[in-house]
């Protein structure tokens, strides 16, 4: 058939010859609705392999044959597209199957000729119904352009489908479209096939990032300065990066990047893209206001943006690139990159997941254990649940292939940073700069003059010889505090395992290790062998007992952290009593971890706890403190669904999942801009089989799981009650649970305030105010020049005497911290700051000048 023939035939003109062929494709078209229904009376989505017509006979035909019927499919969709609207049955059935028929056919490699081409763009070209809306992307345009670029080579594109290319790179773009990533990204492949078909051999098309966003101009601007020879690569660079798409990059993608990554060299790759990462890393969301018509009514809103989605897809695919390499610089940057994608943007979610996704497959992918180390980290700091189970994924599946648990690979990839006494030594020139380990997450830089004596600022001449060697010790000093602070994180969560190692593992990884050996410094371990065992704490190289004498550890096979809850009520008050007088400050609350033993009322209920029920949480927060201790929680709103949620943790070590219990506040007009319940009350606590899926009787739950299970929900109702907030009842609150603020804010302690209230028995005698300052039940009593305060030392609230009248003070985080320069036996707990800094306002309330405080202590 003739080209003219073929585009009458296409486009609906009789054409007598071609009957039969049309009377054979409804016959089979028809056979594979039959088909379909047979499955599901639905045709919105299907697997074509289940269709025997389809694969039997339409996959075996000939490119010419298949021609054809892509025409045909092309007008059945346009014939029945209407009646389909108007809800005509058997139409919107013929109209599912050729469309989604047709789409599946282009994503086959075929050959058309000229003419089918042809014929099958002037239907698409002709029929637009959305005419107003997509335009010609109604249709299958890419699909189309594959097989486009199957049939002809780019030097030999005929003249007609030139013209219908450039009509389709002509079509307008509205960046507010739904189809508008795609279109450009078909604009970009059209015409990097149409240059290969007007250039010189081998000359690749310039390709540049293509979103409109605050990345764009700057990224381009790189690469117009690189060197002309350079650019071909990294124009063909560029424009695989924009191919990138599904969660991982395939084998053939990885390869094809390290040939082009090879000419063009690795050092320079490494130079632009890092700069770019480092860019992305530093930028800041903007909003741009956006408007839209709809119904004849102008609606103008806010849309806060990061990265246009073109961009950050062909960022995703320099990350999969920089796989290859596994340099400090290189882990080092897409560590910071993806923590900054993960980020969250208020009401939208993750700044740039998919970059994100990306830099945690490159960590795992990347030649030795310097990436790994990175994920534990990232660990530590990301909140969102499936990210947090991809990147234990990624650990576990590193840990199988070197046949050690998912435990020892992050042991074995903490980096030591060639420390030696916990201190690294850096020269220039005839000065010396020593990076000193001073706490966790904190070290030092002391500079040394020639003549051995201490210099107390950074040498004038060594910032300016020696600029790029001081930002790289800078550098160092930031890895190595964020380092020891991971595993300070990491230390306090494995107390949950009750994980047991050998005696020769503990001095492998642990003691021979410099930066470990420094995280555990102060951390007390069980000892233990057949016949006996001992606890010891590691202080200065030394293990030293609660009597003060060296334990030879060489005794013992087995070694764990000591969790109190296995020790009997005197031996934790002797450890606790050790480090106050010792005036030891341990890296994490060890010795002062709360401890949670089964009540009687919980070997009543049996199988559920009820101990930290019936509580009003900030909802918001409460998620927020539940991710961070490894719980998988989401947040509820006002919609199907949105009253209740189950918070679980899995402690795979006892295989156990937890549960507690939420429900949405209904109250009215709670909710946030985007449905979310400001407040949720909680229910019960659960322990279940994790393999089973049954509920277990409490009393069968190991010590150590049950202790520290309760002991992250208590940390959730203390931090995040409204009975915290000084504030809540004044500002209007829920007035029907008021009685609920009241009964917490000075209701009994918690074990948490149980805890802070033993520390303050001992820290207040220490105190210049502990004259007019006391412990009484469970309030600290200051008595003031002008009133006495009694401030609980669970919610930190303040009542004064002599009629408990309510004292609202705001804690102002500018203000001096006293309890800063004092001691405490494990770091951070910013209630007991709270209280301190509240006692020492108010035992000189004569001299507050805080109106809003005077007007209440004086009314």
């Amino acid at each position: 058939m003739g080209l003219f023939n073929k585009i009458k035939s296409a486009i609906g003109i009789s054409n007598e010859s071609k009957s039969e062929e049309i009377s054979e494709f409804k016959t089979i078209f028809s056979q594979t609705i039959q088909e379909q229904l047979k499955e599901s009376q639905y045709f919105y989505t299907f697997t074509f392999s289940a269709i025997p017509t389809y694969n039997d006979i339409i996959k075996k035909w000939d490119n010419e044959k298949k021609g054809e019927f892509a025409i045909f499919l092309s007008n059945t969709v346009k014939r029945t597209y209407l009646p389909y609207r108007k809800g005509d049955r058997q139409s919107g059935n013929e109209y599912q199957m050729s469309s989604q028929m047709l789409q599946n056919m282009f994503r086959s490699k075929m050959k058309f000729s000229e003419e089918t081409i042809l014929a099958i763009y002037q239907i698409f070209k002709s029929y637009n119904p959305d005419k107003n809306y997509l335009g010609m992307y109604w249709w299958p345009i890419s699909g189309l352009f594959r097989q486009i670029e199957g049939s002809f080579k780019s030097d030999s594109i005929p003249e007609s489908i030139k013209e219908i290319l450039n009509e389709i790179t002509e079509i307008k773009k509205d960046v507010n479209t739904y189809h508008y990533k795609d279109q450009v990204k078909l604009e970009e492949r059209i015409k990097t096939y149409m240059h290969a078909s007007n250039s010189d051999e081998g000359s690749i098309k310039p390709t540049y990032f293509l979103g409109i966003d605050g990345f764009q101009q700057y990224a381009n601007d790189v690469l117009d300065k690189q060197k002309e020879e350079d650019k071909k690569n990294w124009f063909a660079l560029v424009s695989l990066a924009q191919k990138a798409n599904g969660s991982k990059p395939s084998q053939k993608y990885l390869n094809e990047a390290k040939k082009i990554i090879d000419e063009l060299g690795s050092d320079k790759f490494k130079k632009v893209s890092q700069e770019w990462f480092t860019y992305v890393i530093e930028m800041k969301e903007s909003v741009i206001t956006q408007t839209q018509i709809y119904d004849k009514r102008e609606y103008t809103y806010n849309v806060i943006e990061f990265l246009s989605s073109l961009n950050a897809d062909t960022i995703k695919g320099f990350v999969w690139m920089s796989s290859w390499f596994y340099d400090n610089g290189t882990i080092q940057t897409l560590s910071k990159l993806g923590e900054r994608c993960f980020k969250k943007i208020p009401e939208k979610g993750p700044a740039a997941a998919g970059i994100g996704n990306a830099c945690l497959y490159s960590l795992y992918a990347s030649k030795g254990l310097d990436g790994i180390a990175q994920l534990s980290r990232l660990r530590l700091k990301i909140k969102q649940n499936n990210t947090l189970a991809l990147i234990e994924k990624y650990i576990e599946e590193a840990a199988q292939k070197l046949g050690i648990s998912s435990i020892e690979i992050e042991d074995l990839a903490v980096d030591d940073f060639k420390l030696k006494d916990h201190q690294l030594i850096y020269s220039f020139d005839e000065y010396n700069a020593n990076l000193v380990l001073t706490g966790i997450g904190k070290s030092v830089i002391k500079w040394f003059k020639p003549d051995g004596n201490e210099q107390k600022s950074v040498p004038q001449f060594v910032k300016d010889k020696f600029a790029v060697k001081l930002k790289k010790l800078k550098a160092v000093q930031k890895q190595i505090d964020q380092t020891t602070s991971a595993q300070k994180e990491r230390f306090d969560r494995m107390l949950r395992s009750n994980r047991v190692m050998k005696l020769d593992y503990l001095k492998e990884k642990y003691l021979k290790h410099e930066l470990l050996s420094f995280c555990i410094n102060k951390v007390i371990f069980k000892f233990s062998n057949e016949n006996d065992d001992v606890l010891a704490i590691y202080i200065n190289k030394q293990w030293i007992a609660l009597d003060y004498s060296n334990v030879d550890i060489e005794k013992y096979d087995n070694v764990l952290l000591w969790h109190p809850v296995i020790s009997t009520t005197n031996e934790v008050k002797e450890w606790r009593k050790f480090l106050m007088e010792g005036e030891i400050q341990q890296p994490f609350k060890q010795a002062f971890r709360e401890i949670y033993l089964l009540t009687d009322a919980e070997v009543n209920t049996r199988t559920y706890s009820n101990r930290m029920a019936s509580h009003i949480l900030k909802q918001h927060q409460y998620v927020t403190l539940a991710k961070g201790r490894n719980w998988k929680a989401r947040l509820i709103g006002s919609w199907d669904g949105g009253d209740q949620d189950t918070a679980t943790l899995d402690m795979p070590e006892y295989n156990i999942r937890v549960e507690y219990w939420v429900n949405a506040l209904n109250a009215e007009d709670q909710f946030n801009d985007t449905g979310i319940w400001n407040y949720v009350s909680t229910d019960q606590i659960r322990f279940l089989d994790s393999n089973s899926g049954e509920l277990l009787d409490l009393i069968d739950v190991p010590p150590v799981a049950f202790s520290e299970a309760m002991r992250d929900v208590d940390l959730f109702v203390g931090v995040a009650s409204v009975g915290n907030d000084p504030t809540w009842s004044d500002s209007g609150g829920l007035p029907t649970y008021r009685d609920y603020w009241q009964s917490y804010s000075f209701g009994d302690l918690s074990e948490i305030a149980k805890n802070r209230k033993e520390i303050l028995q001992r820290l207040i005698p220490r105190l210049k105010i502990s004259g007019v300052t006391s412990i009484q039940d469970k309030f600290v009593v200051v008595k003031g020049k002008l009133r006495t305060y009694k401030i609980h030392i669970g919610s930190t609230n303040i009542l004064m005497e002599p009629n408990d009248q309510y004292l609202c003070i705001v804690a102002d985080r500018s203000k001096k911290d006293f309890s800063e320069n004092l001691f405490l036996p494990f770091e951070g707990d910013n209630g007991l700051s709270v209280i301190i800094s509240k006692a020492f306002l108010l035992a000189s309330d004569d001299k507050i000048t805080d109106t809003t405080i005077t007007s209440q202590i004086n009314r």
